[in-house]
């Protein structure tokens, strides 16, 4: 699995208009919504579930990177969205160093192996501090998703 193949031009939002922490989550799932990937009657219970992760521990690894994650029984696969901020968003990181770059994904409650790789694969391709680099530079979605599409990005 590689992050690549979680995304489409669609869940990607190329310059997010949040400042914050929370409301930088509740734009990628609304986002989703948006986009009918989430059905609203299933955006409280997944924003629920993301509040409750994010209430354990802020999910800023580091590096310009968040990666918000949680289960949800409203799903029956892997969802996910790709978000870039080029202000930056505070999001409480291990280093402090606002956020950047955001891949919120949710995985259906009985698929624990799926968030493992999940998670894998997202901070293996954005521990890459060249892909970061490019990612920071891209000039839109299509783009992003042509970067997180390369061998390099895989590898």
């Amino acid at each position: 699995m590689n992050l690549a193949s979680l995304l489409t031009v669609e869940q990607i939002v190329a310059e997010m208009e949040a400042t914050e922490h929370w409301p930088a989550i509740v734009e990628l799932v609304d986002h989703l919504q948006a986009k009918a990937l989430v059905s609203a009657d299933d955006r409280t219970a997944i924003l629920d579930a993301l509040q409750q992760r994010e209430d354990q521990n802020s999910t800023g690894i580091g590096s310009g990177v968040a990666i918000p994650h949680a289960f949800s029984s409203k799903l029956d696969q892997v969802i996910a969205v790709f978000g870039r901020s080029n202000e930056g968003i505070d999001f409480e990181s291990i280093d402090n160093a606002p956020v950047r770059f955001i891949v919120l994904f949710m995985v259906p409650e009985d698929q624990y192996h799926s968030h493992l790789r999940t998670l894998a694969a997202i901070a293996k391709t954005l521990t890459n501090g060249r892909i970061r680099e490019r990612l920071g530079n891209a000039k839109d979605a299509t783009e992003i998703l042509r970067i997180l599409s390369t061998k390099s990005a895989r590898a």
